[in-house]
């Protein structure tokens, strides 16, 4: 068993706790989906988000899916000019027999156009 990460990002219509938690799940759901994974899978996930959203933390939602023995933590993107507003992403480290070619990284949306080159 390898040890990968494996991107993913969102962005959200508004900031809220609500909408964050739909969208949040939809993102952790597509990623676990496409890379064939299961929460035992996991080893960690890193969300980021942008300055502008401060209404729920973004690790909220994947407790809600039940990823609950899995270590996550919030950080706040960096503040830059001309950036997307309102993107979460993840940087998750996963088990994995995949090999990093394989790996299938998540862009949801508008998200898509933040990494136009490994987006699935």
């Amino acid at each position: 068993m390898a040890v990968r990460a494996v991107r993913g990002a969102v962005q959200l219509d508004r900031d809220e706790a609500g909408h964050m938690d739909e969208q949040v799940s939809e993102l952790l759901t597509a990623v676990l989906e496409r890379n064939e994974l299961t929460a035992d899978d996991l080893i960690s996930i890193w969300f980021t988000a942008t300055p502008d959203l401060h209404s729920d933390f973004p690790a909220a939602a994947a407790r809600k899916l039940g990823i609950v023995d899995v270590p996550l933590i919030c950080a706040q993107e960096l503040d830059i000019a001309g950036a997307l507003p309102r993107v979460v992403r993840i940087l998750a480290h996963i088990e994995t027999q995949r090999t990093k070619a394989e790996v299938a990284h998540v862009y949801l949306g508008a998200a898509a156009t933040l990494r136009k080159d490994i987006a699935q």
